[in-house]
């Protein structure tokens, strides 16, 4: 009797890595079926001529065509909408700024879409991010899932992925994660497929590239504020670094990972804002200020006053922060059987957004929760963002940044 070959779903997005992801797993031995996900259907604030989910589908039934693999459409925008959109909105509010891509992962692709997967007679779930998996056995025969970067430095998105768990991790594949980009690309144009040429995705995760402000508008009503600017020269307090052997060493800790604070008489008004809570730490665009011989930056927001704190350029030192804080409740562990006891020192790499390079960092495990001190300042760390640490090219854990 002929053995069942064991069947992959694979989320086919219209782009070229779920595309090439497909064929690989076809070529591994695997019966494989597609399916596209609907997550959102309103177009307000959308930019001119981009209307992501009609065309992605038209684009992903054309490939599933081409493989000649079955073809299935599932709409999850009430959960998207309830899951993600509507935290979303809800940090926004608080003047914090999440990461709907994390999201979306953790709450959609790898939750109720697996189950959709399953309920097609699906064994595992694929998609088309460039990172890896490893499976391990530990000394008492436990079997853990390692979360790996993806081999190509300028595509690695394990990032995206740092809030799954094993159970998660245990039922997908990564067929593109040990491949370098231009080489899915050449398996692409070599197989014909219509998303061989196709420009990558972006903005929100299945709503597409928005107009944020615009988009914010549906739920956060505009609320007029003013500008201040601050200047260079602002005193800026804790400038030393605490020092560990210090007897005050955690109430120093404490006061270093705390953002800056500002009041309006730091500073001068220099223009009007819409809203402070349509804007994040970093930020250059949507100012709308100009005569300054520098470029402008958001320092900070207060939401509940309506200031934006914003200075002039690249090395403002308002810009720059030594240290977080991520509160107990929001740590997460890939790696459950390396989760951190009380007290615990450790040294891991760290990077609080995508693309950006790892860094180096001490790691405080407290009982409020966890502090990481940069060895080298960090610009534009912000609340409501996820910070991702790392073992080498193993995301081990993650956790949203409380301050």
């Amino acid at each position: 009797m002929e053995k069942k070959r064991p069947v992959v779903a694979v989320g086919l997005s219209g782009g070229v890595d779920s595309s090439v992801a497909a064929h690989l797993l076809m070529q591994q031995g695997y019966d494989v079926i597609a399916i596209f996900m609907i997550n959102w259907h309103d177009t307000v604030g959308l930019l001119e001529g981009d209307c992501p989910a009609h065309d992605d589908r038209l684009i992903a039934e054309l490939v599933a065509r081409k493989l000649d693999i079955p073809f299935h459409v599932r709409d999850f925008s009430e959960d998207y909408s309830h899951r993600v959109v509507d935290y979303m909105f809800n940090e926004y509010e608080k003047g914090r700024t999440p990461n709907p891509d994390v999201l979306c992962n953790r709450e959609i692709k790898f939750d109720p879409f697996i189950k959709a997967a399953e309920e097609l007679g699906a064994d595992y779930f694929a998609t088309g991010h460039y990172c890896r998996k490893e499976t391990i056995k530990l000394e008492d025969g436990t079997s853990i899932h390692r979360l790996l970067a993806g081999t190509d430095p300028n595509k690695d998105q394990s990032y995206f992925l740092c809030q799954l768990s094993q159970e998660q991790l245990s039922k997908v594949l990564f067929p593109v994660g040990h491949l370098l980009k231009p080489e899915v690309r050449r398996i692409a144009t070599e197989l014909n497929l219509p998303t061989a040429e196709r420009k990558d995705s972006q903005g929100i995760c299945f709503v597409g590239k928005v107009s944020l402000p615009e988009f914010l508008q549906q739920k956060l009503k505009s609320k007029e504020g003013d500008i201040i600017e601050i200047p260079k020269d602002y005193a800026y307090p804790l400038v030393k670094t605490p020092d560990p052997e210090s007897p005050d060493f955690d109430d120093e800790l404490r006061r270093f990972a705390r953002p800056f604070s500002y009041r309006p008489w730091n500073g001068k008004t220099i223009g009007k804002h819409p809203g402070a809570h349509y804007y994040t730490i970093g930020q250059r665009k949507g100012l709308n200020v100009g005569g300054k011989p520098e470029p402008l930056f958001v320092l900070a927001t207060d939401v509940e006053r309506n200031f934006i704190y914003t200075g002039q350029g690249h090395d403002h030192p308002g810009l720059n922060r030594s240290a977080l804080f991520i509160a107990r409740s929001e740590l997460h562990w890939i790696r459950v059987d390396q989760e951190a006891g009380l007290n615990e020192v450790r040294r891991y790499q760290v990077r609080i957004r995508y693309r950006q390079s790892l860094q180096e960092a001490t790691f405080y495990f407290r009982e409020k929760g966890l502090y990481v001190l940069f060895d080298v300042p960090q610009r534009g760390i912000t609340s409501g963002q996820f910070a991702a640490w790392y073992d080498e090219d193993e995301l081990v854990g993650s956790g949203v940044i409380s301050s």
